[in-house]
């Protein structure tokens, strides 16, 4: 019998709560500097996760963790959309605004 297979786990940079990577959505700083949401988590670049569901998205902001992480200052019309906290904001997200 085959041995099940693994699902790669990540930590919120917010809560610091490790769950598996689908669960979590990724910030990316892109090669080119820029940073945006990566709903499908496969962008190059440097990335840090959040709790999909909203809820540490403002804390991370406060805290500025994601810049932290990202070494790069968040741009002002993400910064509005984690403060927002607003999950359904991702689906969108992969046009950089």
């Amino acid at each position: 019998m085959p041995a099940p297979r693994r699902r790669p786990q990540r930590t919120c940079v917010a809560c610091r709560t490790a769950r598996d990577k689908r669960d979590l959505v990724r910030v990316v700083r892109m090669p080119s500097g820029e940073v945006v949401l990566d709903p499908s988590g496969r962008l190059a670049g440097r990335g840090a996760y959040l709790c999909a569901d909203g809820s540490c998205w403002a804390m991370a902001v406060k805290k500025s963790a994601i810049e932290r992480a990202l070494s790069v200052a968040l741009p002002p019309e993400l910064r509005a959309r984690l403060e927002r906290a607003d999950p359904q904001a991702v689906g969108g997200a992969s046009d950089g605004a």
